[in-house]
Parts: structure tokens; C-alpha cells; sequence
């Protein structure tokens, strides 16, 4: 059976999957039979400090921390980073200059037992301009704000989790690091330097587990990610009087050329599993031209010319490196095979890369799993990884042999000014998340 295959079988029987969001006290009382007395002090702390949780929260969303508004990144960090500080992290702020943005916050916390890193981002899509910057209680259970979900709350999950650890004696022996980077939503460029203090603290971890809210699903958890490249196509025709189009001294014009490979590329990568590719913009004519940092760009022409330029943008989303270099690779084939008086040529970025299925994915799921039911809060099933876009932790995938995400608050409407949590979800994810790395610090190496 092949992991594509088992990733997209139910982790466990669908008809288990009953679990209804508990107050923090049902979620510890609730299940008696499957926690140590350790994991129930840790619970016991992070029932007792859930208002606390709440208030950083609130700080964190409050601040505007836009990927562009690199002040307001840098000013969520120093809170984090004071956060981690005080728990016996030796925090690190890696500046951002070199690959324009605000920077990095790293901590590390050295201990005997497996190097678990633990991912986070300080960023939000709302830039300073957005209307929507501040949190807003809707009720007991809801909170709508920019980033409540993406993620700020999984930094708090985060930081949460590990105070309870502290709490009771565990983080003193445990081999953690945090990164959470500021410039997730946007990445700076180049994207290899953006990512290198990502990269190197992933080096030697054991598990990884990254903090996004996943599908909004406290059912999920995500094993699989696809990537996603960006490409531009350029074309080049022999512009012409119109009544001269296909007579081989002129040939097919730029447009037609566009079209036949766009339409190349549907015929002959459509409908494969777990891959997507998108023109996102087309513009074509007599001149154009194109803003790859805006995504905009204009064109003009006349119905009596042949079009002399054309150009395309858009992405592919794949699942492994190996299918995108076979996508990537018929993509080129389809280019090169021009009609008469054109030429064409398409350029690929570097991307975000796929986080493909595992077994050791699925280890850590099954870990993160039994950590749920012991909890009284049910089973976790995986995601659709078709669901699950880019993510920072698809970078770490050649270094950690274990790796989930969406372990986050949970909410809906991400990306949008409807962005809400279901704050009932902060004491459950919490506690999953202290009971998974409490019995991983544990884990044999």
C-alpha cells in the first residue's frame, strides 16, 4: 500500500469521530483512565490559566503585524520572545534585512531527551491599511481578528503549552526549539535566506510540529502539504498587418502561441492527483507590460496587428518534488514546440515545497492521536492534503523524519476580515500539544 494511498484512508473510523469542543474542566475529567498524574497536572495548569492565554492572545492580535509593517512584526516577536525568556529560552532575534523583512525569532532550549521544534509565524495579510485590526469578543466561545487564527493563536498555543511543561518540572530536562518567522504570508527573497534559520534549527530535530490552524477542524491534523511555484511565460510573435497572420513570413502571433500551450498544458497534466496548476494573469498584444511584485500589469494592441507579446503568470501545487519535476518538465516540452514565427520561453520561482505523506508523518499523528482520545477529546484523523496549502514547515521536510501541522487554534474565515476562533478551542489544543511533547521528550531516540 502506498503512503498516498493510507494518507487519504481514515486514520481511524470516521464513525468515532464525535468529538464535541468541551470546556476545559470536561476535557480533564473526561478521561480519567488514559493520563499520567504529570499529564494531569499539566492540564490541571492550563485549565487554571486559560484566562491568561486569552489576554496574551488579545495583546498579540492587537498588534498590527502585517508582513510589510515590519516595526509592528518585530513588536509581536519581542512579546513572544519575552515569553520564552522567561521560561529558560535562549531567544535569538535574526534580523530580516538581508532578505527584506522584519526577521526571526528563535529560541532554544537545550535538554537530554529528542530535539523537538516547534513552529510558529508572527506575520497577518493585514497591512497597516486593512480596516480590520483589532480583536472583537462575539460571545463566550468566538472572537473574530486579523490573525487570531493565522496564526496568532498557535503562537499562543505554543507558548501556553510550554509554560504548562515548565509548570511542573518537565521542560527542564526537554530539548525544544521554537522558530517563528515573520514574513510567512509574503516570504522575503531570496527565499533560501529567508529560510535558512528555519533550515538550520530544524537540524537534528527528532519531530517537528508547526502551529497553523489546519483546516479549522479539530478532527485534523495535517501529515501532507502541497507546494506551490510560481511561473511566468513570456511569448514573442512577428508583429504584422492582421491580413497577413499565419503567411509564413509573419506566423501565428504571440496569442495564438499563449493559447496553444496553455491549452498544452491542460491537455496533458489536468485531472493528475494532488496537481494543480493556475494562469492567474494573461496579457498579450502589440506592448505590455508586467509587475510580478503587484501581479498586474497592462497591454496594448489593435485588431489590425498581430500580437508581438504575450505573457502568462501563474502557479503549480504539487505533493512531492518528484511531481513537480515531472510537471515542471512537460510544462517545458509543451514551450519549446512553437508555431511558426514564435518563441516562447517559461521561467519557474523557487516556491514554497511540498511536505509529502510519510510514514514517519503518520507516526506522529498516531503519537498526537492517542494524546487526543487520552484526553477525552477524541480521535484526529488526517487532512486532505489537497486541502492543506503551503506552510513553513514543508521547508524542514529533508531534515525531520516526523513532522504535523494545524495543531493551532481553531476558527474559520482566515485571510479574511471574518477571521474567527472558537476560543473553546485554546485549552484543548493546548493540552494536546503539552501531553504530545511531554511523552515525546520521553520517546526513546
Amino acid at each position: 500500500m502506498t503512503s498516498d494511498t493510507v494518507l487519504l484512508m481514515p486514520f481511524l473510523t470516521l464513525a468515532l469521530l464525535s468529538l464535541a469542543l468541551v470546556s476545559p474542566a470536561a476535557a480533564r475529567t473526561g478521561a480519567p483512565a488514559g493520563l499520567s498524574p504529570e499529564e494531569r497536572a499539566l492540564v490541571a495548569y492550563i485549565d487554571a490559566h486559560d484566562a491568561d492565554a486569552l489576554a496574551l492572545l488579545e495583546q498579540v492580535v492587537d498588534i498590527n503585524s502585517g508582513t510589510q509593517n515590519l516595526a509592528g512584526v518585530r513588536e509581536v516577536g519581542r512579546i513572544f520572545r519575552a515569553k520564552l525568556d522567561a521560561l529558560g529560552f535562549e531567544t535569538t532575534w535574526v534580523d530580516g534585512a538581508a532578505f527584506h523583512r522584519a526577521g526571526h525569532l528563535v529560541a532554544t532550549h537545550p535538554g537530554p531527551g529528542p530535539k523537538i521544534l516547534l513552529i510558529g509565524h508572527l506575520d497577518t495579510v493585514f497591512e497597516r491599511d486593512s480596516p480590520f485590526q483589532t480583536l472583537e469578543r462575539l460571545d463566550a466561545d468566538t472572537a473574530r481578528g486579523p490573525g487570531v487564527i493565522d496564526m496568532k493563536g498557535g503562537d499562543v498555543v505554543i507558548v501556553a503549552a510550554l509554560d504548562a511543561l515548565a509548570s511542573t518540572g518537565a521542560l527542564k530536562s526537554m530539548n525544544v526549539t521554537v522558530v517563528m518567522t515573520g514574513d510567512e504570508e509574503e516570504p522575503g527573497e531570496p527565499l533560501g535566506l529567508a529560510r535558512e534559520a528555519l533550515v538550520a534549527a530544524a537540524k537534528g530535530a527528532a519531530a517537528a510540529i508547526g502551529f497553523e490552524d489546519g483546516d479549522g477542524n479539530p478532527k485534523t491534523a495535517i501529515i501532507a502539504r502541497r507546494g506551490t511555484t510560481g511561473w511566468v511565460l513570456r511569448v514573442s510573435g512577428t508583429p504584422a498587418h492582421s491580413s497577413q497572420i499565419f503567411q509564413p513570413e509573419v506566423g501565428d502571433g504571440a496569442i495564438f502561441e499563449a493559447a496553444r500551450i496553455l491549452n498544452g498544458f491542460r491537455e496533458r497534466l489536468a485531472g493528475q492527483a494532488h496537481l494543480t496548476f493556475n494562469p492567474g494573469v494573461a496579457l498579450g498584444g502589440t506592448s505590455l507590460t508586467f509587475d510580478a511584485a503587484e501581479a498586474r500589469g497592462t497591454a496594448f494592441g489593435k485588431t489590425n496587428v498581430v500580437a508581438g507579446r504575450a505573457l502568462v503568470s501563474g502557479d503549480i501545487r504539487t505533493l512531492s518534488r518528484d511531481q513537480l519535476a515531472r510537471a515542471k518538465q512537460t510544462m517545458q516540452e509543451i514551450v519549446k514546440a512553437s508555431l511558426p514565427g514564435t518563441t516562447a520561453a517559461i521561467a519557474f520561482d523557487q516556491g514554497y515545497p511540498p511536505l509529502a505523506p510519510t510514514d514517519g508523518n503518520e507516526r506522529l499523528l498516531a503519537l498526537y492521536d492517542r494524546a487526543s482520545q487520552d484526553l477525552g477529546l477524541g480521535p484526529v484523523a488526517p487532512v486532505d492534503p489537497d486541502k492543506a496549502g503551503a506552510a513553513d514547515v514543508a521547508f524542514v521536510a529533508d531534515e525531520v523524519p516526523m513532522i504535523i501541522d494545524g495543531a493551532g487554534l481553531m476558527g474559520r474565515d482566515d485571510h479574511t476580515v471574518k477571521e474567527t476562533a472558537d476560543l473553546r478551542t485554546l485549552p484543548t489544543q493546548t493540552a494536546r500539544a503539552a501531553v504530545l511533547l511531554y511523552r515525546l521528550a520521553r520517546t526513546p531516540q
